[in-house]
């Protein structure tokens, strides 16, 4: 036990309790840690001279592959001596992770950046021209705000996908769900859409499905996979299909929605890696939960309706509905697909943390929450005698759960918004939370009895 008592809040003799802990002290960085640092900082300016200079290509991926390799360094050096125990290490003090000055600005510019992306790319065309011949050799064409953006999503999702890598070293599952979120995204999401592209094949992301990407079913889409010659669009409209209606409800019930949003999506991989350092930030209040079921439900109805209006506007026996499909076409992909996935998805990590989106607003784990609720086996077991009210779960879902309330009453957690990151378990000090698959059932239900089978 810490008996120095300078460690410990201010006890008020008169009021009875204790007064607010003291700021954590800075502690000085090693010599690794600050030539990584430096790496960094001379990645991101020839990054930039790259971009205002002479847009030299190789300076500019030179300067990203510091940025990279600086912060590898940097988060390996960094926790060399830490573990997945001490992810609170101040998170609330710090002021880019708890709502602060920092925080504040890092949502104003991420959220910038996606305005501009989306309706103003011309300010980007000293960056997106930088990327040409990188464009040039992988897709076959020159760059465009797409490419660049792509391009920075992976390397976010490697770079802060190392940092959760060195976190959670000593916890198998983790290292194994961050590799894979990390190889989807460079692998599925960046490297074969450009692949395809030059090949002069369209542009198709193998790890996206309806009706998180709702247009790869829709009637104009798919008349074009049917008629692309060579049998490829055949090949990509036979993927989505089955993804969709076969694959997706068999590995739920196997696995819960976990298999697709934590260790497949791009959204959940961006969240589990560069949403990590804000996953605290989510709402736990019940008037929260309350609001994530009406929302992110109308935007599964939402979407349903309007791929079937446009299905029977393309049918040609629905004049009657004039322009309505494409008004509501229109109106899903500006509202849902760029305002609220985009901007305020992973613009307002810093404020609201890392799943916004993915908790309020995504179709996609809308369709996997009903899915795991109702007949998955995935279920997150409790050892409620073991459970010492830390709070750690809680603090660190994501998803706006409050773990630790079913964990002092000994309940399984099946929620359909558990996203099975696995991060409550990793923090948790005593071993009370557990992973689990089991058989459907009344087992699955909070309060019954606890299955003891592993994943």
């Amino acid at each position: 036990m810490n008996t120095d008592s300078t460690a410990l809040p201010a006890y008020d003799e008169e009021s009875g309790v204790f007064g607010e802990p003291e700021a954590p002290q800075g502690h000085g960085m090693s010599v690794g840690e600050r030539i990584a640092l430096a790496v960094c900082v001379l990645g991101t300016l020839a990054f930039l001279g790259a971009i205002f200079g002479d847009r030299q290509s190789l300076l500019g991926l030179g300067g990203l592959a510091a940025i990279v390799v600086g912060a590898s360094v940097y988060f390996a050096l960094a926790w060399r001596h830490k573990g997945s125990a001490e992810l609170n290490d101040f998170a609330f003090f710090r002021t880019a992770r708890n709502r602060g000055a920092i925080g504040w600005a890092l949502g104003i510019a991420m959220t910038a950046f996606y305005v501009v992306l989306y309706w103003w790319p011309s300010y980007l065309e000293p960056a997106i021209r930088t990327l040409d011949p990188l464009s040039l050799r992988l897709a076959g064409k020159p760059a465009n705000q797409w490419f660049l953006y792509g391009l920075v999503y992976t390397v976010a999702v490697l770079t802060f996908g190392v940092r959760m890598l060195v976190r959670h070293r000593k916890n198998r599952y983790q290292v194994v769900r961050t590799s894979s979120v990390m190889f989807f995204q460079i692998v599925f999401a960046f490297l074969i859409p450009h692949i395809l592209e030059f090949f002069q094949q369209p542009e198709y992301y193998l790890t996206y499905f309806w009706p998180l990407k709702p247009d790869y079913l829709f009637p104009g889409s798919v008349r074009a996979l049917i008629d692309r010659p060579g049998g490829v669009g055949m090949f990509l409209l036979l993927w989505s299909t089955l993804a969709t209606f076969v694959a997706t409800p068999i590995l739920t019930y196997y696995y819960g929605k976990r298999w697709y949003c934590s260790w497949v999506c791009g959204c959940g991989g961006l969240a589990e890696t560069a949403g990590d350092p804000f996953r605290h930030l989510s709402d736990k209040s019940t008037k929260a939960w309350k609001l994530e079921r009406v929302v992110i439900y109308s935007v599964l109805a939402f979407i349903v309706l309007t791929t079937i209006v446009v299905w029977l506007h393309a049918s040609g026996h629905a004049g009657w509905l004039g322009g309505t499909a494409d008004k509501l076409s229109r109106a899903y992909g500006f509202f849902i697909g760029s305002i609220f996935s985009g901007i305020v998805g992973v613009g307002f990590y810093p404020l609201f943390g890392s799943r916004v989106w993915c908790r309020f607003g995504c179709p996609m784990a809308a369709i996997l929450g009903i899915q795991q609720r109702l007949w998955s086996r995935f279920r997150i077991t409790t050892n409620g005698g073991q459970c010492m009210s830390c709070g750690n779960c809680s603090t660190h879902c994501e998803m706006g759960i409050d773990v630790r309330a079913y964990a002092q009453r000994g309940e399984n957690i099946v929620r359909a918004s558990c996203v099975g990151c696995g991060i409550c378990s990793s923090v948790c000090p005593r071993g009370v939370l557990k992973l689990e698959n089991g058989p459907t059932g009344p087992d699955r239900i909070a309060g019954n009895t606890r299955v003891t089978l592993d994943v």
